[in-house]
């Protein structure tokens, strides 16, 4: 079984049982944590899934988009390795992905 590990706001970091074909965000989402408010449905409008993923994980996801790109930099809190989480697709190779919420701008 394949997961990944989400770190909320507040500190609390829970496992998910994830799936090839979904994107980080409807892992996290379907998992129920709230905070990750992904208005756009997945989008790439809003930025409202942005991740902070694990810098010992960050060079197993490929390259960000431009439209990905812009939109981050809109974020006060982005850093090197913020990420729309509905831009990241699950699999297998990311099984073990640790990604933080980021703090809402």
């Amino acid at each position: 079984m394949t997961k990944i590990n989400v770190t909320t706001r507040s500190g609390e970091t829970r496992s998910f049982a994830a799936s090839e074909g979904l994107s980080v965000m409807e892992i996290i989402r379907d998992g129920g944590i709230d905070e990750l408010l992904a208005l756009c449905g997945g989008c790439r409008s809003c930025a409202t899934c942005h991740v902070h993923v694990d810098p010992e994980d960050f060079d197993k996801l490929d390259a960000m988009s431009d439209d990905e790109n812009e939109l981050l930099e809109g974020s006060s809190t982005r850093d090197a390795t913020s990420r729309l989480s509905c831009q990241i697709p699950f699999s297998r190779r990311l099984d073990g992905l640790r990604v933080t919420i980021a703090a809402e701008d």
